[in-house]
């Protein structure tokens, strides 16, 4: 039976927030934020994970206010929520919410969508390496080798990043502290010159390029860190990935709808591009995959921003964004309601 926990339920005279589902590692750092809304908003929160519709439909009954956290709201669960339903604000948890919720949609049925901004910019930065170490490094492999009695050095090789140049496609706040960590290693850090504030630039230490399939063509690492939006999307082509160089390292921490669709398959189909994703076109990714079989490839199940200290950050900036609302100002707003 699933457990639902509750915060100021005598008080009826209070709106209701419902989280209908949850993520196992955010149910402690959530709670420990639910008092800001004390004497704000009565919560509700169904501790068990589900993306089931007519589920997720049924509890947010009587509900004001949605706290989504790491599932899709289809059109028809938005508008059934909203229409239907008393819900016009929904916190989306994270930074990417065009991927979650139809925006436009939300615009026109006046539903107000919050998200979270720069709570995992360390978080997917580290992850970003983490993904660049195995495939320099292959340490995964190798131990599992040792731990089968295998000590022969053959692919145990590595490379070096110190002299190597980091070509970073994104430069907000994931991209700088990526960029900050590169350096750290040694590495030149170029980056995109598009629509990017010139302090990012002086305060990452990169060095800007104006042409992207220059940056492309010039990196031996290439870093994906777009947001996704209406601007981005499909945004790094075919075209643009033509000029990877055989050895080229490809990560993608962002998010993959931000490559042409179909684009970085078919690069990666040549077989000289090593690439690590934490993203993909369809996700949870099935074994059939195309993308699984790819020789050499590292994939992780979108996990880049799953920290300790990014889940800390991120609920609060969640229940600041529910304070903000009920108090009739703006905190973190992508759609607004009027």
């Amino acid at each position: 039976m699933t457990e639902i926990y509750e915060t100021q339920s005598e008080r009826t005279d209070l709106p209701l927030v419902v989280m209908p589902a949850v993520l196992d590692a955010m149910i402690e750092p959530i709670k420990a934020q639910f008092p800001a809304l004390h004497d704000v908003a009565r919560v509700r929160m169904f501790e068990e994970f589900t993306s089931d519709e007519a589920v997720l439909a049924e509890r947010l009954k009587n509900a004001d206010a949605l706290l989504v956290g790491g599932y899709h709201i289809s059109d028809d669960l938005l508008r059934t929520i909203s229409e239907q339903g008393h819900v016009k604000c929904i916190v989306f948890c994270g930074t990417g919410v065009a991927s979650y919720i139809n925006l436009e949609l939300a615009r026109e049925l006046k539903v107000r969508v919050c998200n979270a901004e720069h709570y995992g910019d360390h978080a997917v930065a580290e992850h970003t390496f983490a993904l660049l170490f195995e495939l320099i490094r292959k340490v995964g492999q190798l131990d599992k080798d040792v731990k089968a009695g295998n000590w022969a050095w053959a692919g145990g090789d590595g490379l070096q990043l110190a002299g190597r140049r980091m070509g970073i496609i994104g430069l907000g706040g994931i991209g700088t502290t990526v960029a900050g960590i590169a350096r750290a290693f040694g590495m030149e850090v170029a980056a995109w010159n598009s629509h990017v504030p010139a302090e990012h630039f002086e305060r990452s230490g990169s060095v800007p390029v104006d042409d992207l399939n220059e940056l492309i063509e010039t990196s031996d690492v290439i870093s994906v860190h777009l947001p996704l939006n209406d601007a981005t999307r499909g945004i790094v082509t075919a075209e643009n990935l033509a000029h990877l160089q055989p050895g080229t390292m490809l990560i993608n921490t962002a998010r993959s709808e931000v490559i042409e669709s179909g684009a970085l398959f078919a690069r990666l189909q040549e077989g000289d591009i090593p690439a690590a994703l934490d993203v993909f076109d369809h996700e949870p990714l099935t074994v059939d995959d195309p993308i699984c079989h790819v020789p050499g490839i590292v994939l992780t199940p979108h996990v880049g921003w799953r920290t300790d200290g990014a889940f800390k950050e991120l609920t609060r900036q969640m229940i600041a964004c529910m304070n903000a609302y009920f108090a009739g100002e703006d905190y973190n707003v992508v759609v607004s309601e009027h």
